[in-house]
């Protein structure tokens, strides 16, 4: 099902919709995280220093330090809280400036965030030689704040995100909806309907609306050239036909004993029968051609066909069934795949019939890469090693079984040779 299809373009842009607004939260979020700490910070270097300068003052007033205020020596100071001291006291002395008594005067601050002592905000505040009142602030209110406006941000975005995706996903489903068809459209153009067209009356002229014209223009210049061989095919056949006829007949005239009158008519069948190929294939192309169903013995009718083509060729026949199709065109597809065989491939040619299924295989070198890939082709046979020919025959019989409704594949055997297949089961209608 293409909505669950995970590399569908719904999806993929669903997550860059998704990236996105992840990347802006996370950049928000950093922001007001920083912020609020920030400003949490502050907060408990304000309250420290106010009480230290109101413990300062009562030490001067009184000479002993308020009950939650500790008197502590150097030694005793965290390290981080000396270190701080000593280094505004050397700023003062490298001023020049006159504050008291030595070490007084000087206010320090500092945020133990690491354990065991986790969240305090430090203060000390030297008051006589080698003495210091600290203050030991408790942060964790600030901290706990900062804790639950980061989940707050996270709960927000996971939020959004469930409401961005499957809107994200289904605000494309219109182009993707325009996408299937055009791309159903074009499946259309290459199996055959070349008046098929995807359309693009009334639509907004997007980047969609700009293939899909693209797509029509080719399919519709594509139907000309197309219109146009299959004209000159007819054309040239019908227009070779006459002179044709009258060489014939005048050939026959010839002696029979005569070498060079012997080539002359085998020239002629050969050059009669490529424009009887022409003709059909100018039907087949025009969609002219209808298949008569009849039962048929398939085993008997492909027995008799192959004993009439005059050739070394085995019959088999398992399970043969009596089949729906058209005699005449089946006739005329494995006359076609057996005289390929003995033309291009190599003895011994074998044709076998299981149930409604046609083989015709050889043991020369194998069908052509090409043709493995994209089919027959009309005037190409793919590779020099098979032989010369027109390459109207697979042609010929690929446009039969078209409109009988089989099935022609072709194959290389693993053990070398070409193999044919023509599957008559009636898996589709005929045409």
């Amino acid at each position: 099902m293409d909505f669950l299809n995970p590399r569908a373009l719904r999806w993929k842009i669903a997550a860059l919709a998704a990236a996105a607004c992840c990347a802006v939260a996370a950049v928000v979020g950093f922001l007001v995280h920083d912020a609020t700490r920030e400003r949490g910070l502050r907060v408990g270097t304000d309250r420290t220093l106010t009480r230290l300068i109101a413990a300062e003052r009562e030490y001067g007033r009184t000479g002993k330090a308020p009950a939650d205020i500790d008197v502590r020596s150097r030694d005793e100071l965290p390290e981080p809280l000396a270190r701080d001291l000593a280094t505004f006291t050397e700023t003062e002395t490298e001023t020049g400036a006159d504050t008291g008594p030595p070490d007084t005067g000087a206010y320090a601050t500092w945020y133990d965030a690491d354990p065991p002592n986790w969240f305090w905000m430090w203060g000390a505040v030297a008051v006589a030689d080698d003495r210091f009142l600290v203050v030991r602030d408790d942060m964790s209110t600030e901290v706990r704040s900062l804790q639950l406006l980061d989940r707050s941000i996270v709960k927000s975005v996971l939020a959004a995100l469930l409401f961005v995706v499957p809107l994200a996903a289904l605000a494309t489903e219109p182009i993707n909806r325009r996408l299937r068809h055009g791309a159903r459209t074009a499946r259309r153009i290459a199996d055959g309907d070349l008046d098929a067209r995807i359309g693009t009356a009334g639509r907004a002229r997007d980047e969609v609306t700009e293939m899909a014209s693209a797509v029509d223009d080719m399919a519709a210049a594509l139907q000309r050239k197309l219109e146009n061989e299959r004209r000159f095919t007819a054309d040239v056949a019908h227009e070779l036909r006459t002179p044709l006829m009258g060489l014939v007949t005048a050939a026959g005239l010839l002696p029979e004993d005569d070498e060079a009158a012997g080539l002359v008519r085998d020239r002629l069948r050969a050059l009669n029968a490529l424009v009887e190929d022409l003709l059909e294939i100018s039907r087949l192309d025009a969609g002219a051609e209808r298949a008569r169903l009849d039962p048929v013995p398939l085993g008997e009718l492909v027995a008799d066909v192959v004993r009439r083509t005059g050739t070394d060729t085995r019959v088999g026949a398992v399970d043969a069934e009596v089949v729906e199709t058209d005699p005449r065109r089946v006739e005329r597809i494995v006359v076609n795949l057996v005289t390929n065989a003995h033309r291009h491939g190599a003895t011994p040619v074998e044709v076998t019939v299981t149930g409604a299924r046609i083989t015709v295989r050889d043991h020369g070198p194998g069908f052509p890469a090409d043709l493995l890939e994209r089919g027959p082709q009309r005037f190409r046979t793919g590779a020099s090693e098979r032989g010369r020919g027109h390459g109207l025959g697979l042609t010929v019989a690929q446009g039969q079984s078209e409109v009988l409704g089989a099935r022609l594949t072709f194959t290389n055997a693993p053990g070398g040779g070409a193999v044919a297949t023509l599957d008559l089961t009636p898996h589709s209608s005929a045409a």
